[in-house]
């Protein structure tokens, strides 16, 4: 028996009415499109200028210029990190290549192996100033949305993401990650050891255009202990470049000249 002609007609309707039906973004996914925000696609130059707070009081600065660029096959970053000031340590080096992290001091034409979790200045430690794909050293789970203050004040809606080292050499051993959900900015991170201990609060903003996407220029990093020990880190003078293989070689730091 047919069905009747105006049940087939709701029928029909329904089916044209509904679309596309998409998957919701896993976790991963998210933590993959936050990356994409706060890192270009290409090869590139950027100055970072990390400034240091205690109880509003700026005692320490250090200028670096970061030239970065994906592995091909891990897909993670390596970069060449050159400090600008202070005049004491302009053109010492650091390399991140792979899970290898090397210092440079001209001066004695010395290079020593460091560790990501070692502080730079203030609370902003050597893996927090080379570039990261997180989703690359972390496994994202889930964790709800919630609405949530930005660094500006401004109320965002956000997927809450936990994030668990997948390699001992990740800087932190778990993070707790805030992501827009409208345009998958990153907003804020809790950062913490393996002994759950909260190490610092990070807040990503002041977005602005740069090569071509919204990225924060401006991440401010707390103590996790002391609220009023403040580390600021401000990004400028991005550039598309060239980085060449050489430069992300450790054999070639005592002839790399800055150009």
């Amino acid at each position: 028996m047919r069905p009747p002609r105006w049940l087939m007609m709701l029928l029909l309707c329904a089916g044209l009415c509904s679309g596309p039906v998409h998957a919701a973004p896993t976790a991963q996914e998210i933590l993959a499109a936050s990356d994409a925000v706060r890192n270009p696609d290409h090869p590139f130059g950027v100055t970072n200028t990390l400034i240091e707070y205690r109880n509003g009081k700026q005692t320490d600065a250090s200028t670096l210029a970061i030239y970065s660029k994906a592995d091909q096959n891990s897909g993670q970053f390596r970069s060449l990190i050159r400090y600008l000031e202070p005049a004491r340590d302009a053109n010492k080096l650091m390399l991140y290549s792979g899970k290898d992290l090397w210092f440079y001091d001209p001066a004695n034409k010395a290079s020593i192996r460091l560790s990501p979790q070692q502080r730079l200045l203030g609370q902003a430690s050597n893996g927090d100033v080379v570039t990261v794909n997180l989703a690359k050293d972390y496994q994202a789970t889930q964790a709800g949305e919630e609405d949530m203050q930005d660094g500006e004040r401004r109320l965002r809606h956000c997927y809450k993401l936990t994030l668990a080292a997948l390699t001992p050499d990740a800087s932190y051993h778990h993070i707790e990650i805030w992501i827009d959900t409208h345009n998958k900015q990153p907003i804020k991170s809790r950062h913490y050891a393996e002994s759950g201990k909260l190490l610092k609060t990070a807040y990503w903003r002041r977005y602005q255009k740069e090569l071509g996407q919204e990225r924060p220029t401006e991440t401010v990093i707390i103590d996790g202990l002391d609220p009023n020990w403040v580390t600021v880190m401000r990004f400028s003078d991005w550039v598309k470049r060239e980085v060449p293989e050489a430069w992300l070689q450790r054999d070639y730091l005592p002839r790399f000249k800055p150009e």
